[in-house]
């Protein structure tokens, strides 16, 4: 298993095996690919009964989607949950697996990207969502269009293709 460097990641996009849709090449990094955020939201509704978590939970019971214009923001505040999704829509060739991975720029000001799903099976093709947390004091504007994360690419060993539940979300 190995970590892909920019030149490996660029020969995959020039082949055709793995798609990042929209693209620009500016995106690509020494070793990750930079992704935009999307302007569709899952926010949670106020809610004054328990919600039971248990095997294939629907989250679209607590929340609600709403979307952003491009020139408008979404305020997050301290302490609150959103679901968000990227412009991207990315395909992985099925030796190719990714990781999410937050922006230290955004971390600082105390904006998490992602708490708990990480990682992008191989064969993925999807828009990946967003596990947006704002654990800062202040109250933060998020606007469609930032760069809100980028994705890690490793190689598999073998290959596989993710046919689970989100295979192919495009909403979160």
């Amino acid at each position: 298993m190995a970590i892909l460097s920019k030149p490996e990641i660029l020969k995959l996009l020039k082949a055709g095996k793995l798609k990042v849709e929209p693209f620009r090449r500016a995106q690509v990094g020494e070793g990750s690919i930079d992704l935009h955020l999307g302007s569709e939201f899952r926010v949670f509704k106020k809610a004054h009964d328990v919600f039971h978590v248990v095997d294939n939970v629907d989250f679209t019971k607590i929340t609600e989607l709403v979307h952003v214009r491009q020139n408008q923001h979404l305020l997050v505040m301290p302490g609150e949950l959103v679901h968000g999704i990227t412009q991207e829509r990315v395909t992985l060739p099925k030796n190719v697996a990714a990781f999410i991975e937050g922006r230290s720029s955004l971390a600082r000001v105390g904006l998490l990207t992602h708490l708990s799903s990480g990682f992008i099976h191989p064969g993925t093709s999807n828009r990946t969502v967003l596990e947006i947390a704002n654990i800062s004091p202040v109250p933060l504007a998020i606007r469609p269009g930032t760069k809100i994360c980028q994705i890690v690419l490793i190689e598999v060993k073998g290959e596989g293709k993710y046919m689970g539940r989100f295979a192919t979300q495009l909403f979160p």
